[in-house]
């Protein structure tokens, strides 16, 4: 990344006292309340709405670099609508429940409440501080009783459409924050909050039947291509994974002399004539069910240890086979073969029935299985070139002619060959085309204090009963410090007094559930209870919702792609189904935004490469800071602090800021008659800086901003004059422009230049399309493909005209001296070709 560096005016003033500027603005910006919502204006047909929303932060101490850059680039868009004439919702709260606080208050021997709301406190002053343009009228946090209150609502509501159920299964478990994590918050093998390794464990747990929705969230992306930056749309495809190909049904012969069929899933049922043995995971509950007794220890023992391992470990191609015998066989249901059934790690509990077939000819996995256990191998694809899979060692993948397959042998189609085996399994009535999806239900049962309560109650004669909505909330009893350490179960169970209550059903005694949800079921939802934060019929009024919904703009970290962006988009699908809101996705487009590192690194305390934002706040001040990040790089790369200069950015600011002082005309002056080059840069620089807006290449803005600068100060020091209307509406431009970026200082320019403030609502500038028209045109003359000349002339000039001009150009006639002219190619108005020998 080249840094950028705008130069300094050789007589820099020394009065533009960034901190005392900051401490005015910040007091009338309170008193002057510019950026509240106002819905009338919208209901009203007077202006349109934009919803403009950030991912709202995690209240872990002060805000850092991350939150400096994503707030500066949303904060674009925001002033950008308001200087538009939209009326812009700009909402701010705070994802207040969560394990950090829960953590940092046993530590501290607090409630987490006091951590939280005290991390709250702090952000919202820098916020204010950091002078974005948010609407505080709107604020909020997760952990408020009158908002987990809607949350339980919402479970509830989701329950009775079947959404949410529990069950009991193999769950992710961290080890270190002691709880259960969905699939999505596994990264590498790992936890994706604390890096603990993820290990297995049996769990009755809640989830909520996302897989319902796969194929509409997969749908429902089209009309997201090219507002989504494709990175997400791909990461949510390829996590919702939709596959065709067949269920296949296995007749197991038991031990005791029993059947019973087995359905698993297959991409390849065209292969299924090489399948010559079954493996089931090995820690799936249909693995125990089928274990000859004879081989019950050896599973048994052999779970113990798969148990230790996460799913990427026993995914892994390189990994040593591992496995036991169950003793029983099945039926291959094209050939009618007896194949063996083993159990094994590399096949995983929730895929499907937590079984496959195995086709070791063609897949890496089950032809290194079969080695190991001496099991037979079948080619049944000849593909061209590639060596016999059962001597090679190595899995032939392509697609060619299909061998050992019976009525397939032959074929080279694979497309008819998965066609003809599914009408075969369907004759026979042992199988049939499917659809399958990666997806997996979420899993939001969380076995820690500081989370919204699920509001349900066991009773032993009426099983699961919903808390009566009268009730609701069910709000947390009051534990802290070592009441809160984990133990494996939640912290609440021991809080008997709250857990122990009478069944709203039978009136006999009952307990209340002692998980928490998953937090990403509180931001699931957050961006509708922005549009009615108050409201306590509902969780959002829907009237509101109707008038601001969906997000017009949503901006925040990619690393969200797939958990947070994927439920909230899964929420949205469930409420529109309950008629509750009239769109069916949240955000209709997303802006992701890069990390800013230092020296090539992610920031960190180990390294010693940490930047402090408030210490750059204190030394550069507030508007330095965000037209850094903001003209460091497009908004979707990384920034590097150490190829960045603040400093720089400070004096680009003074510079502006010194213009505003020079302006002598009056407010108001007409700008006929002033200097029409000026006029031409300034209008030029409106023009181009608003499409640059609408394609979010916010730096470039800056870039074009600090030219005009550069142009306003040239024209005035080379005897255009500071009374010249021109130079007024080019600073007054200046001023609007550096409002979306550095608002302190565009305030204090426009307070100069004689306005009222403030200058977020001055309006956009208005572009005469005449001044972008040029006076002039530079044609090229070449000969022989050599220039020779340049000339300056109208942008209307004619072939006939531009080539007579081209000839009589005395440095033209100099180089044709003693040749002559074969050919005059002309492209009026910019070049002239001449041929000559």
């Amino acid at each position: 990344m080249t840094e950028q560096t705008p130069t300094p005016h050789a007589d820099e003033p020394a009065s533009y006292d960034v901190e005392a500027t900051q401490a005015k603005w910040q007091e009338r910006w309170d008193k002057l309340d510019l950026f509240t919502a106002d819905e009338a204006v919208v209901r009203s047909g007077e202006r349109e709405k934009r919803y403009a929303l950030t991912m709202f932060p995690y209240p872990s101490g002060d805000l850092h670099m991350g939150h400096a850059e994503v707030m500066a680039l949303h904060d674009v868009i925001a002033r950008y609508w308001w200087q538009q004439g939209h009326e812009v919702m700009n909402p701010m709260g705070w994802d207040s429940f969560g394990l950090p606080a829960e953590n940092a208050a046993i530590k501290r021997n607090e409630h987490p409440a006091t951590y939280t709301y005290a991390n709250i406190e702090t952000q919202y002053q820098s916020f204010k501080k950091y002078g974005i343009s948010f609407d505080w009228s709107r604020r909020l946090h997760t952990s408020d009783e009158e908002y987990y209150h809607w949350t339980q609502w919402l479970f509830l509501k989701f329950r009775e459409r079947g959404l949410a159920y529990r069950k009991n299964s193999a769950v992710n478990w961290c080890p270190n924050d002691q709880t259960v994590l969905a699939n999505e918050q596994v990264v590498d093998g790992a936890c994706e909050r604390c890096g603990a390794e993820v290990t297995k464990r049996d769990l009755t747990q809640w989830y909520f039947k996302v897989t319902e929705y796969a194929q509409r969230l997969l749908d429902d992306m089209a009309p997201l291509e090219g507002r989504w930056p494709d990175r997400v749309l791909t990461a949510q495809r390829n996590w919702i994974g939709r596959s065709e190909g067949a269920h296949v049904d296995f007749d197991l012969n038991l031990a005791d002399g029993s059947t019973q069929t087995v359905t698993v899933y297959t991409t390849r049922p065209d292969t299924l004539f090489g399948a010559t043995f079954m493996v089931v995971a090995a820690d799936a509950a249909l693995a125990t069910e089928i274990v000859a007794p004879s081989q019950a220890d050896a599973l048994a023992a052999y779970v113990v240890e798969v148990r230790k391992e996460n799913d990427i470990s026993r995914l892994a191609t390189d990994k040593p086979k591992t496995g036991v015998d169950l003793g029983v066989t099945a039926v291959n249901p094209v050939t009618g073969e007896q194949i063996p059934v083993w159990a094994a790690d590399y096949v995983l509990a929730d895929y499907g029935t937590g079984a496959i077939m195995a086709v070791p000819a063609h897949d890496q996995r089950d032809l290194d299985f079969a080695r190991a256990f001496d099991l037979p191998v079948r080619r049944v694809i000849d593909v061209p070139g590639a060596e016999n899979p059962e001597e090679s060692g190595i899995a032939t993948a392509g697609n060619g002619v299909y061998v050992n397959s019976g009525s397939l042998d032959g074929l080279d189609d694979k497309a008819a060959g998965i066609r003809a085996t599914i009408d075969l399994l369907e004759e026979r009535k042992t199988g049939s085309g499917a659809v399958n999806f990666r997806l997996r239900d979420w899993l939001l049962s969380r076995q820690r204090f500081w989370g919204c309560p699920i509001p349900i109650i066991h009773c032993e004669k009426c099983g699961e009963v919903p808390v009566p909505e009268d009730q609701l909330p069910v709000v947390l009893p009051e534990l802290t410090g070592a009441e809160l350490k984990p133990k494996g179960t939640s912290p609440l169970a021991a809080a008997t007094d709250w857990v122990n209550v009478d069944c709203p059903s039978c009136g006999g005694p009952a307990k209340r559930d002692t998980d928490t949800m998953d937090t990403f079921v509180d931001s699931s939802w957050y961006f509708l209870r922005y549009c009615s934060p108050k409201f306590e019929g509902g969780p959002f009024d829907p009237a509101d919702v109707k008038l601001w919904g969906p997000v017009d703009q949503y901006v925040g970290g990619l690393e969200h792609a797939v958990l947070h962006l994927l439920y909230s988009r899964f929420f949205t699908k469930v409420l529109h189904d309950m008629g509750m809101i009239d769109f069916v996705e949240p955000f209709t487009a997303l802006l992701g935004q890069g990390v800013v590192i230092n020296e090539g690194k992610k920031m960190s305390k180990s390294l010693g490469n940490g930047v402090n934002l408030g210490e750059q706040i204190d030394k550069f001040g507030v508007d330095a800071v965000r037209l850094t990040l903001v003209f460091a790089s497009p908004p979707e790369d990384n920034i590097d602090w150490a190829d960045v200069s603040p400093e720089a950015s400070l004096k680009f600011l003074k510079r502006a800021w010194r213009l505003s002082g020079d302006v002598t005309s009056e407010p108001g002056t007409s700008v006929d008659g002033g200097d029409v080059a000026l006029r031409r840069v300034t209008h030029k620089t409106v023009h181009e800086c608003t499409d640059l807006l609408e394609r979010h290449r916010f730096n470039v803005v800056v870039a074009r901003t600090m030219e005009l600068v550069n142009a306003t100060r040239k024209a005035i020091d080379s005897g255009c004059g500071a009374a010249d209307p021109a130079v007024r509406e080019a600073v007054e431009t200046v001023a609007i422009l550096l409002s979306l970026v550095a608002p302190y200082t565009a305030e204090e320019m426009w307070e100069r230049l004689g306005h009222e403030p403030s200058v977020a609502k001055a309006g956009w500038p208005v572009v005469d399309e005449s001044l972008l028209v040029a006076d002039t045109v530079t044609a090229i003359v070449q000969i022989q493909g050599k220039v020779r000349a340049r000339l300056e002339v109208a942008p209307s000039i004619s072939e006939a005209d531009l080539e007579a001009l081209a000839l009589a150009d005395a440095g033209v006639q100099r180089a044709l001296e003693g040749k002559q002219v074969r050919k005059v190619i002309v492209k009026a108005p910019k070049l002239v070709n001449i041929v000559a020998g």
